[in-house]
């Protein structure tokens, strides 16, 4: 899952959101360096993507794209699916996603200290181009595979990506609605136990 699913899934909890969205910048054991709420958040945010990565649901949607896209295909996958989750939104969540993105932004502000460079710099961008928010359209979702291809030197040509996303768009939406409210009792059920 890509940002936006990670960040819900991790509830109410301000630590376990910080840590879930900062776990893909922190490596091996030096989660233990952060407050323990954050470490559980990190924690989580492993959890989940195993969990996603085996998901024969997910390995479904991937399949669609390995032809093109090589290994990358799941990271495409997680893109497609935060589109699905933001673009309704109201399904899953009684707070509008624009109310949701900006209270996540404010807690990245508050927490600013917390956050590991890289994502320090990132930041700005983030939250100028809304890219959270983005995600609900079809536009949205190409600037940010536009994005992802300029950070990996164009390998694959993962811009390209958005024409599959049209092309196979009820396939990969069916895929997300079945596997999401899986993914949503995993999640309650890892925040429970860690």
């Amino acid at each position: 899952m890509n940002f936006l699913a990670h960040i819900y899934l991790s509830g109410d909890n301000e630590d376990l959101i910080l840590g879930n969205f900062i776990a893909d910048s922190i490596k091996g054991k030096k989660y233990l360096r952060y407050p323990h709420g954050v470490q559980k958040g990190i924690l989580l945010h492993r959890e989940i993507d195993s969990y996603t990565d085996s998901h024969p649901i997910v390995k479904r949607s991937t399949a669609k794209l390995h032809k093109n896209y090589s290994h990358y295909s799941g990271v495409i996958v997680d893109i497609f699916y935060d589109h699905f989750l933001a673009s309704r939104w109201e399904d899953y969540s009684s707070v509008p996603l624009e109310n949701f993105v900006s209270n996540f932004y404010k807690l990245l502000q508050q927490r600013f200290d917390l956050l590991p460079a890289p994502i320090q710099n990132f930041l700005p961008y983030m939250v100028s181009e809304n890219w959270l928010l983005s995600y609900a359209s079809i536009d949205g979702i190409a600037r940010i595979l536009y994005q992802m291809n300029i950070r990996t030197k164009n390998i694959v040509q993962m811009d390209k990506a958005v024409n599959d996303l049209k092309e196979h768009y009820h396939d990969f939406s069916n895929d997300f609605q079945e596997f999401f409210p899986e993914l949503q009792k995993f999640s309650e059920a890892k925040i429970a136990s860690l």
